[in-house]
């Protein structure tokens, strides 16, 4: 969450791929060939996670389409090598200034846009929680360039609720309200973002994944429950550890594998040392998106015990490798976890041990949620179809300033 506007300075920018930049005008088989400025404070494979691969890869399928992409976004305060690998599209990279909250403050972004907005069709930033798409949607209202505000949740999950009671009605509201259209996934986010008032018209597109590469690889293999996703509190660790402490008790062969990384990875290990599972729980640090389909194939179940989402990319990458899923009762994943998985009270060890082994006693219903899990994502969750819409709506936006 973006909690400090900064100082406004040149800072550091550097163009870190040619990319599209520079190329002639190309119109793909969809139609008008577009100018895309994408503001993504956090990109793929410099951050993992469900909002960078998904700024990553919708910025990488436009650009094969035909459309000219330019993405900006933060260095993290690393040379910008994992930011340099070849990508058909172009990569402008800040200087971080400082990270509170796991949110990059780079001043060097309004040089950038000043530069760029006069040249492009239309802006498309991700999320109103990051300071780069604050200044983003400050400098398009400015100017004549309209703004697309992509939503990945309402709240974040690393600040503490007393910032987000102050953020979210001020900057946040502000930085929706700059916007020409908000895309959201659920028509539960939906409907959130009405009761806030928000200006814009609001446009569900569902998320989605590439079910080519998200596909089971062998039946599961290992006694193994699997979380994929950012260590802090916000994601609901502390219950994951403390419910599968219960499960141990009555699961011998039970283990659990833990996939990703944060400022929390040590106190959640130790936490591990108290509850004695240490022996059975492991955490694998960060791995790379493609390796990913064996990790969820190898496993019994996939928990998420969040206790704020968007629609997590996790979610449906589980279910397309028809591997059920067990999560926190967040409305928005009602509906999508209905007939593959179940819910749990949300915050509750016991519950999601209890919801956990009521999965565990019965191999048949885990077959048919994960048949089942799959057939809906590749019905309703298909990435070319989430970028195709997308596509269409900056596309609409973009006629429509002219």
């Amino acid at each position: 969450m973006s909690t400090l506007q900064g100082t406004a300075g040149e800072g550091a920018v550097s163009d870190l791929s040619a990319g599209s930049a520079g190329r002639a005008a190309s119109t793909d088989e969809r139609g008008e060939q577009l100018s895309i400025l994408r503001v993504a404070a956090d990109l793929y494979p410099a951050v993992t996670g469900g909002f960078p691969i998904h700024a990553h890869a919708m910025s990488k399928r436009q650009a094969e389409q035909g459309h000219d992409v330019t993405v900006l976004t933060a260095d993290h305060g690393t040379d910008g090598e994992a930011l340099s690998a070849e990508r058909p599209y172009s990569v402008v990279s800040h200087r971080q200034l400082a990270c509170p909250l796991g949110n990059s403050i780079t001043p060097g972004i309004v040089l950038s846009l000043r530069r760029r907005l006069p040249a492009v069709d239309v802006v498309h930033a991700h999320s109103h929680l990051y300071f780069q798409t604050n200044v983003a949607a400050a400098m398009a209202r400015l100017s004549d360039v309209p703004l697309v505000l992509t939503n990945h949740g309402l709240m974040s999950q690393t600040a503490p609720a007393w910032l987000q009671k102050l953020y979210i009605p001020t900057v946040g509201q502000f930085t929706f309200d700059a916007a020409d259209r908000v895309l959201c996934y659920t028509e539960t986010d939906r409907q959130r973002l009405r009761e806030r008032n928000i200006d814009a018209p609001i446009d569900v597109v569902n998320n989605g994944v590439n079910c080519e590469r998200f596909a089971p690889t062998a039946a599961a293999t290992k006694c193994q429950l699997l979380y994929v996703g950012r260590l802090t509190d916000g994601k609901g660790i502390p219950t994951l550890l403390e419910g599968f402490a219960t499960l141990a008790n009555t699961e011998p062969d039970l283990t659990l594998r833990i996939v990703g990384d944060g400022p929390d990875r040590q106190r959640y290990e130790r936490r591990c040392e108290r509850l004695g599972i240490a022996d059975r729980v492991t955490f694998e640090g960060t791995v790379p998106n493609h390796e990913l389909p064996r990790y969820y194939s190898e496993s019994l179940l996939f928990v998420l015990p969040s206790h704020n989402e968007g629609l997590p990319r996790t979610v449906l990458e589980a279910l397309a490798c028809e591997t059920p899923v067990v999560t926190s009762d967040l409305a928005q994943l009602e509906s999508v976890v209905d007939g593959v998985g179940y819910t749990f009270e949300r915050g509750s060890p016991t519950a999601m041990a209890n919801t956990v082994g009521r999965l565990l006693e019965s191999e048949d219903t885990r077959h048919r949620f994960g048949q089942r899990g799959r057939e809906r994502v590749l019905t309703e969750n298909a990435w070319t179809e989430t970028v195709d819409e997308t596509t269409d709506i900056l596309t609409a936006v973009a006629s429509a300033s002219r």
